[in-house]
């Protein structure tokens, strides 16, 4: 026994020379990816170190929407700069640790008992990047970690039974419609029930409220009368009125523009939308059925013209939900904050960009929304996004690519920096609803600041905000949208909406290729020339970086 225990001691010692020996010639650099005997070594540590009372801990919160809601706030706040937006640690300080930020998704990290992971985020590991936030020097409510467990576990990864379930979601089930969905998930329901979304299309005999203007005032066309309309669209910029005829609707030739208060005509000019030279100049012979009601709807049928649900019902981006309302699992339902970020920001790009079917016309009708698409589908075999030479100003787009048409949010969105990263929609929207302007998950003056603190490595490289802003905190030109996010693009003549490229357009493009920037449309009284000399004297702003 004592010959044995010599050759296996001896045999260890010469392992761990061996692998020492590798370690140094190979060198220290953290940007190499520890070896697999490393990464088992060091969970199996880690492991270890977590006392079986902490282990065997359980967490007395519950998952329910505020509570992750409040999770979602703290893990921007701490845990996204290493481990990203999503928990996949690929964010630029996470790939760059050593060892790296895992993939909190995965089963290394889910297979954890809760209060394993209470106490890693608690206590962090040691001779790793993961700190410690239960700091016995401060004051902390333990709340807040349990609330970050909760968290982690509902971004948890699909297994290969729970992604083969989705695959038989949308081909075979069918839809049960929004209301359905309340008896589980009444609060999010009851948020939901109140946003654009759930009311963007009204029927005013069922929402007499649904029509804002006095009908009677409208001098800009021929009349309508409240029992001629069959449809209302929208309530927040613009409101439309639709009538039916046989089983289609058809444009009133006016709308009421909600931010003035004054009704304007309605009418899709020559030259104004790719489809216009296919359809009559004749609203009454424009159906809404190809240019509008596959995004206004759930299901939308091109044969039969019927819908599962009229308005972005539940099931619009959850995909049909028989099977999850008869026994409900995360792999009967689809969940766009489960799927890669091209996926599900195809969410919502499927209405939020301009665009059109690789084949057309369908039906002997030319359709404007991905027809055949649904949620947890690849949405480029349906839609193609409307295309844009550089240099030219199109009905679509200013000269350097900017979207300048209504409903272009995708188009801007998937050509920015912050797509490219993996940010989502929803990572600053909440569809189901919020009480801040455009569902923002927080005020509009802090949503940026999730990522983007000052001295932060995502910038502003500055010690606070009016040092990047030169504005005063509290002003107009204070907030980050107020410069990366401009309102330029149409939504309604003379009503104007946010581009989504988050680039700052300087007063040079304006003079090159007559795109507004952001100084002179809120100093409407100065120059592009004042507002060029205005960035030189900011010190922190590269002068490259001035065109």
């Amino acid at each position: 026994m004592k010959r044995w225990s010599i050759a296996v001691l001896v045999l260890v010692v010469l392992v761990a020379v061996v692998y020492g020996v590798a370690v140094i010639r190979r060198g220290f650099s953290a940007a190499d990816q520890p070896s697999g005997l490393e990464r088992v070594m060091a969970r199996a540590v880690r492991n270890i170190g977590i006392p079986r009372r902490a282990r065997d801990e359980k967490n007395p919160l519950t998952a329910d929407p505020e509570v992750l809601a409040e999770a979602k706030e703290r893990f921007g706040e701490r845990c996204a700069n290493c481990h990203g937006n999503n928990g996949n640690g690929e964010s630029n300080i996470g790939k760059n640790l050593y060892p790296k930020a895992p993939d909190l998704r995965l089963p290394p990290t889910q297979h954890l008992t809760d209060g394993e992971i209470h106490y890693i985020i608690k206590n962090g590991v040691r001779l790793t990047g993961m700190p410690a936030w239960g700091n016995p020097h401060i004051e902390q409510d333990d709340t807040d970690a349990w609330k970050l467990v909760l968290l982690v576990r509902s971004i948890a990864g699909l297994t290969p039974e729970e992604k083969s379930q989705q695959i038989a979601v949308v081909k075979s089930e069918h839809y049960v419609g929004s209301r359905t969905c309340q008896k589980c998930h009444e609060r999010v329901y009851e948020h939901w029930k109140r946003t654009p979304m759930a009311n963007v299309v009204r029927d005013p005999r069922e929402h007499p409220e649904a029509i804002i203007p006095d009908l009677a005032t409208n001098s800009v066309s021929k009349k309508f009368r409240r029992e001629d309309i069959a449809f209302v669209y929208g309530s927040v910029w613009k409101q439309r009125y639709f009538t039916k005829i046989g089983d289609d609707y058809f444009p009133e030739p006016a709308q009421w523009d909600v931010t003035n208060h004054i009704w304007k005509p309605y009418f899709v000019a020559k030259g104004s939308d790719w489809w216009e030279p296919f359809y009559p100049p004749d609203n009454m012979k424009r159906p809404t059925g190809p240019t509008c009601d596959g995004c206004h709807s759930v299901d939308y049928n091109i044969q039969t013209k019927k819908v599962a649900e009229w308005n972005v019902g539940c099931e619009k981006c959850h995909g049909p939900g028989s099977e999850h309302v008869e026994h409900a699992t995360r792999g009967n339902i689809l969940n766009p904050a489960r799927m890669d970020y091209v996926a599900a920001n195809d969410t919502c790009v499927q209405c939020h960009s301009q665009g059109r079917p690789p084949t057309n016309p369908m039906e002997a009708n030319y359709y404007d929304w991905p027809v055949g698409y649904h949620v947890g589908q690849n949405l480029r075999d349906y839609w193609q996004l409307e295309d844009h030479q550089l240099g030219e100003q199109s009905f679509t787009h200013f000269a350097d690519g900017t979207a300048h048409k209504n409903r272009m949010q995708g188009n801007d969105f998937v050509e920015s920096v912050m797509y490219r990263r993996g940010v989502t929609c929803f990572d600053c929207h909440d569809v189901h609803g919020t009480e801040n302007y455009a569902q923002l998950r927080k005020p509009v003056d802090k949503i940026c600041l999730d990522c983007h603190q000052p001295g932060s490595r995502n910038g502003p490289r500055t010690a606070t905000l009016e040092e990047h802003t030169h504005h005063k905190a509290g002003s107009t030109g204070s907030p980050c949208v107020a410069c990366h996010m401009p309102k330029i693009e149409v939504t309604i003549p003379g009503v104007f909406v946010s581009a989504h490229t988050f680039g700052f357009i300087t007063p040079a493009m304006t003079d090159k290729y007559k795109i507004p920037n952001p100084c002179t449309s809120c100093h409407t009284d100065k120059t592009t020339a004042w507002a060029t000399e205005a960035l030189r004297q900011w010190p922190e702003r590269s002068p490259w970086r001035m065109h």
